[in-house]
């Protein structure tokens, strides 16, 4: 299987070693940082730092000036971290390797674009502000959404790009000193706490026949017994349905679905208009469309007519749950590549790849990712080299 692993720019500059370490794997494809959220990531073999603290969302990258011109919402570039053009001298380093590069691009998941604009934030039915998920339903978000999609996935030398997050962002987020533990929150529950009530979803709701701040009354309701209880595990739509009541919850949906997927087919079209010829596309995502965050939730069938494939969830036994409705709607040179944790610190199992990836492949899966190259320790990138080389 076709196997590429995600590496950060500051992994490779500055690191003679770092191209060698990729090939070493048995790796001859990389995922590289673009456009990333604000992150504080170890450097374990690195020869000038240890830790890295990228202190806000930025393209890692040099942003066009002339494109980004008279808009109200803008790229920031990076600082210290990836100074310049930090992903381009990457780049070179692993393709004068031998080492293909594709773009990895972060979009809805931003902070400091929701700090710095308020009005863009996803707002729960308490009316409290994620400034981390901008509401992609907003046209001023969308179209920054696309134009970021387009200049930071066409860098120069990229044989192609990945987009994460090319959908709804909610309330699940790794947050800096997080202290939202005290109550579980399963399935339903976040996705009662993801949905949007700006004044666009407002409107969105309406044409759909419901309004906006009875909706909002009734999830706050439904919502009660969660707080009384420290959380709840309810998992599936059918919990939603159930909390929400059929009509409702449905409508919710398909309002968020279609926000997604005219989003998603803009941002494709961009960035293929934008592209040169065989310039691959593929999205992170997940079947279950009531879902939100890294992965959104997208129609199997539609998502593999609009892009080239989708790089899938897959750690903790989930490709049983999400490869198969992606294999069933595959067409002839579909790209389903199935997303490992191989950090054993960040609950990774880079000791049983061998067997999780032939277990995917065996579910339709066609492509390996390995998350993160860069992150793992020794032994996790032994136990990597040891899994690919036991699948070659």
């Amino acid at each position: 299987m076709r196997t590429a692993a995600f590496l950060y720019p500051w992994d490779v500059i500055g690191d003679p070693a770092a191209a060698d370490r990729i090939l070493d794997l048995g790796i001859r494809q990389v995922t590289l940082a673009a456009a990333y959220h604000s992150t504080r990531a170890l450097t374990p073999r690195h020869p000038r730092h240890r830790v890295v603290t990228a202190e806000h969302s930025a393209v890692l990258y040099a942003p066009d000036a002339a494109r980004w011109s008279g808009r109200a919402l803008r790229p920031y570039p990076a600082g210290e971290w990836a100074p310049g053009e930090a992903y381009a001298e990457a780049a070179t380093t692993l393709e004068a390797a031998g080492i293909e590069v594709h773009s990895w691009v972060v979009l809805a998941h931003n902070s400091l674009l929701g700090e710095a604009n308020p009005g863009i934030a996803v707002r729960n039915a308490y009316g409290d502000r994620y400034p981390w998920a901008p509401c992609v339903a907003q046209p001023g978000v969308r179209e920054y959404l696309v134009a970021l999609a387009v200049e930071a996935s066409v860098r120069p030398g990229a044989r192609g790009t990945e987009l994460e997050s090319c959908g709804w962002y909610g309330f699940a987020h790794p947050h800096a000193h997080d202290k939202t533990a005290g109550v579980g929150f399963g399935d339903a529950a976040q996705y009662l706490m993801s949905l949007c009530f700006c004044t666009h979803c407002g409107a969105g709701y309406a044409r759909l026949g419901l309004d906006a701040e009875e909706l909002a009354a009734a999830v706050r309701r439904c919502l009660e017994p969660v707080w009384a209880a420290s959380g709840s595990g309810a998992a599936g739509w059918p919990a939603v349905v159930e909390l929400l009541g059929e009509e409702a919850a449905g409508a919710t949906l398909r309002w968020r679905k279609r926000v997604a997927r005219t989003l998603q087919e803009e941002v494709v079209r961009g960035v293929r208009d934008a592209a040169p010829d065989g310039f691959q596309v593929l999205l992170h995502a997940d079947p279950a469309a009531y879902r939100c965050g890294a992965n959104p939730g997208a129609d199997p069938a539609f998502l593999l007519e609009t892009a080239d494939g989708v790089v899938l969830p897959c750690a903790g036994g989930g490709a049983g749950e999400v490869v198969p409705p992606f294999a069933r709607q595959a067409r002839p040179g579909s790209v389903l590549a199935a997303n490992f944790q191989v950090v054993a610190g960040m609950g990774g199992s880079p000791q049983t790849l061998a067997e999780d990836a032939a277990a995917a492949a065996g579910l339709g899966a066609t492509e390996l990712r390995l998350y993160h190259a860069g992150l793992a320790s020794d032994r996790d990138l032994a136990l990597v080299r040891e899994a690919l080389g036991r699948l070659r």
